[in-house]
């Protein structure tokens, strides 16, 4: 992830935060880092990732334009190591769930 952005959107509910990252990934270049649901998910943390130019217009317009107003926002262009170690240890925890019987496949990814 070496000169890449990463843009996080915390918002209120599943469903706000999906789309939210719908908003952010039509907007421009970004594509999902991670994501991680707190309190039974009714606290949702989008994280993307992308050119800081794209991250910065994905995060604005998404927190214009969601249906519920994020929590919280921020970009942080260049990030540290510290947080890019952060961030795939998320996306790993993310990956495994994907990977376990019952879980997310890539046809039922194509079908959501």
């Amino acid at each position: 992830m070496s000169n890449t952005s990463l843009g996080f959107i915390e918002i209120t509910g599943v469903v706000a935060a999906v789309d939210a990252l719908d908003i952010m990934c039509k907007t421009s270049g970004v594509e999902l880092a991670t994501w991680e649901r707190k309190l039974g998910g009714r606290l949702v943390t989008i994280v993307v990732k992308g050119d800081v130019a794209s991250v910065t217009e994905a995060v604005e317009t998404a927190a214009s334009k969601a249906i519920k107003k994020p929590v919280a926002k921020g970009v942080i262009a260049n990030p540290h190591e510290e947080i890019l170690r952060l961030v795939n240890l998320s996306a790993s925890r993310f990956m495994d769930k994907q990977q376990q019987p019952g879980g997310l496949d890539t046809q039922t990814i194509q079908e959501v």
